[in-house]
């Protein structure tokens, strides 16, 4: 029998796991008809509330659920990791738990896999309602900015949540990069792609765990890890102001030789200073954003610790 592997990254979400079970229990009964089964792998990503005691209950009365606890919050990119390399299903998903990922969808993108041979099928939200205007209104021009600088194509409204053949599984645990951005890698990698919309859906439980200042470094994070462009942005202001200042410099020595035009104007070459000033900092800070991440990428350490599980990676039960 096949079997499908659904990751579920789980943070502070006691609130929302037993409406999440209820609504997969529907899906699960839906495949057991197909023949096929599902196998929950809840990612507890160093959860300070009963999240963990809840996902443990549930485990306890379904050998199809497992799970991994984190030995702190080392956030969703890291859960998706570990996820994946527990799951040994011959379909992979990623599911949030706070249901504003339709389980149901899962069963339309198993048949996009199947009957369309596609490699990934990926939900995509049609519109951003319920979402703050101006949260929105970043979100857009976000994609918009990625689209121009970067070769690998991000599409606005995609979510994490997609369905993928064994082998793009496979293939994403290739990739042993430090600093990751999950729809960037998956873009990167290419493959046969399809894309189901659905209407937005808000949360059913609890918060949002993204504050505003974290999906600003996440972003940049994205941008960062897929486009050397601010590089070259910096590069071109370099070159820009050296012109500019060679070409103010030709006209204060003809002024002064032509005209004998005296230097003056402290105040304004004061707001000059400051301002070239910026613009370095502003270049520095691009370069020692991608040092940083060099850096990052060459100390080595784990993306995350597992601090106890039920399930091992060698498990292919």
């Amino acid at each position: 029998m096949q079997k499908i592997s659904v990751i579920v990254p789980c943070f502070n979400e006691e609130d929302s796991i037993l409406l999440f079970y209820k609504e997969i229990m529907k899906i699960n009964e839906k495949f057991k008809e197909k023949k096929i089964n599902l196998e929950i792998i809840f990612v507890d990503d160093g959860s300070r509330d009963n999240t963990l005691n809840f996902i443990k209950k549930l485990k306890s009365d379904n050998s199809w659920i497992h799970y991994l606890s984190f030995s702190k919050n080392f956030g969703k990119e890291a859960a998706l990791l570990a996820g994946l390399r527990y799951a040994n299903g011959d379909y992979v998903a990623f599911m949030d738990v706070d249901l504003q990922d339709p389980p149901k969808l899962l069963i339309e993108m198993y048949k996009s896999i199947v009957k369309e041979k596609y490699d990934i099928v990926i939900a995509k939200r049609k519109n951003r309602k319920g979402e703050p205007i101006i949260r929105s209104f970043l979100a857009e021009a976000f994609y918009k900015f990625i689209a121009k600088i970067s070769k690998v194509r991000m599409v606005s409204g995609e979510r994490d949540y997609r369905l993928m053949t064994r082998e793009v599984a496979d293939a994403i645990l290739t990739i042993p990069e430090y600093n990751r951005y999950s729809k960037g890698l998956f873009s990167y990698l290419g493959f046969n792609t399809k894309w189901i919309t659905y209407d937005n859906v808000k949360r059913v439980a609890g918060k949002t765990k993204w504050s505003f200042w974290q999906l600003m470094l996440y972003a940049f994070d994205a941008i960062i890890g897929f486009s050397t462009v601010p590089l070259m942005i910096s590069t071109f202001l370099g070159i820009i102001f050296c012109l500019i200042s060679f070409i103010m410099i030709l006209i204060i020595i003809f002024k002064t030789l032509v005209f004998g035009d005296p230097v003056s104007g402290w105040p304004s070459l004061v707001c000059i200073i400051f301002f070239v000033s910026g613009i370095q900092l502003f270049c520095l800070g691009i370069c020692s954003a991608y040092i940083s991440k060099i850096y990052l990428e060459t100390k080595k350490r784990p993306l995350y610790i597992i601090k106890e599980s039920d399930k091992k990676e060698d498990d292919v039960t």
